[in-house]
C-alpha cells in the first residue's frame, strides 16, 4: 500500500474505496447490518486505515492530529450538530433486537470514520495535492453521495435510496468544506458517525411530508453553510493547493 500511495495517491484512494464498498457491501448483503461479521469487518478496515496513516506520519495531513484551531470562524460547527440531530425528529424505534442492535450501532459509528477518511481524506487530498480545488470538492462530495446507490443491491427500497443519495450529496459538500476550511477531520467524523449511528435507533414512522421538509431544510442549510465557509473562512496552510503542489510530501518512514 505504501508503494502505491507514493506512486499515485488517487489510485490509492480509489483502491480503498473499492475495498470498502465491495467488502462491506458483501458482508451486509449476506449477513445484515446487525451481524457480528459486519461489525468485525469494519473494525478491521478502520484499524488498517488508521494504522497506515499513523505509521506513515500522515495524521496532520488527513486531519486526525487534533481539533480545528479556527473553531470560532467555523461557527463552532453548529450546523453540523444540527444536522446530526435530524434522525431523532421522528422519535425512537430501534431497528434490531439485542445483540444485533449493538452490532449495528457500532458498525454505523465506524462507517462515519471510514467514509470520512476515504472521501474527505484520501480522495479529496489526493486531488487537492494536484491543485484541483473545485474538482476535489465536487468529486469528493458527489461520489460520496452516489456511493449510497449500492444500497439498492442490499434490498433497500428505490425511493429510500434516492433520498439517501440526495441527503448524502448535500451533507457531503458540508463535510468536505468543513475539512477543507478547518484542516481537521474530527468534526466531520463525529457528526457523520452520530448521524449514521442514530439512524439505527430512529423511527421510520414519520410522514412523507415531514421527511420532504427535512430534506429541503438540509439542502438549504447545507448550501448556506458552504457559501459562508467558502467566502468568509481562510483555508489553513495544510490544505492550500499551492503548498500541496510545492511540497508534495509522501509518507514518512516509520
Amino acid at each position: 500500500m505504501k508503494k502505491l500511495y507514493e506512486k499515485s495517491e488517487i489510485t490509492f484512494a480509489i483502491l480503498w474505496i473499492v475495498i470498502y464498498t465491495v467488502g462491506m457491501g458483501t458482508l451486509k448483503s449476506n449477513f445484515g447490518l446487525d451481524s457480528l461479521w459486519q461489525m468485525l469487518g469494519l473494525i478491521v478496515l478502520s484499524a488498517a486505515m488508521f494504522l497506515f496513516v499513523k505509521r506513515n506520519g500522515l495524521m496532520e495531513k488527513y486531519g486526525l492530529a487534533g481539533w480545528a484551531k479556527n473553531s470560532k470562524a467555523m461557527l463552532w460547527f453548529i450546523p453540523l450538530w444540527l444536522l446530526s440531530c435530524l434522525n431523532l425528529f421522528s422519535g425512537f424505534s430501534p431497528d434490531y433486537p439485542m445483540p444485533g442492535l449493538i452490532y449495528a450501532a457500532v458498525s454505523m459509528t465506524l462507517v462515519g470514520f471510514v467514509e470520512e477518511l476515504l472521501f474527505r481524506g484520501f480522495l479529496f487530498k489526493a486531488m487537492l495535492r494536484d491543485g484541483y480545488v473545485k474538482a476535489a470538492v465536487i468529486v469528493s462530495s458527489v461520489t460520496f453521495g452516489l456511493g449510497h446507490i449500492l444500497n439498492l443491491f442490499t434490498g433497500q427500497d428505490l425511493i429510500e435510496t434516492l433520498n439517501q443519495v440526495v441527503f448524502a450529496v448535500a451533507v457531503g459538500f458540508v463535510f468536505t468544506l468543513v475539512f477543507y476550511k478547518s484542516g481537521s477531520l474530527l468534526p466531520g467524523i463525529l457528526a457523520h458517525s452520530f448521524i449514521d449511528a442514530s439512524s439505527v435507533f430512529a423511527s421510520d414512522e414519520g410522514s412523507q411530508l415531514l421527511n420532504m421538509i427535512l430534506h429541503i431544510v438540509i439542502i438549504v442549510a447545507s448550501l448556506a453553510y458552504c457559501l459562508y465557509l467558502a467566502k468568509h473562512v481562510e483555508t489553513p496552510a495544510i490544505n492550500r493547493a499551492d503548498l500541496q503542489k510545492e511540497s508534495a510530501p509522501g509518507p514518512q518512514k516509520p
